[in-house]
């Protein structure tokens, strides 16, 4: 995120955000240098070339889990594709 004159800007997709609606925290390590967390939610997330359903933006964060379960004594195994839009933050999945 960038200084902007109205609170924090972003420089892939220009969206800015108010002073007050984003928390930063800096955390010191012992060689002075500073690591900024803005936000933590797509930091589980890898940016892929996906287009985005609602808005057609070609680019998404993508998350890949496994789902386990049984049923009937047979265990079933299947991975779940959670994308995400990194324009409008639309978010949908693939099984």
């Amino acid at each position: 995120m960038l200084k902007a004159p109205g609170g924090f800007s972003c420089p892939k997709c220009g969206n800015e955000a108010h002073d007050h609606a984003i928390q930063v925290r800096r955390i010191e390590h012992g060689d002075s240098s500073s690591v900024a967390i803005v936000d933590k939610r797509e930091d589980e997330y890898v940016t892929v070339p996906e287009t985005c359903p609602k808005c057609r933006n070609p680019e998404a964060f993508r998350r890949v889990s496994v789902v386990a379960g049984e049923h009937a004594g047979i265990r079933q195994e299947r991975s779940v594709e959670r994308l995400k839009c990194t324009r409008c933050q639309y978010s949908w999945s693939r099984t």
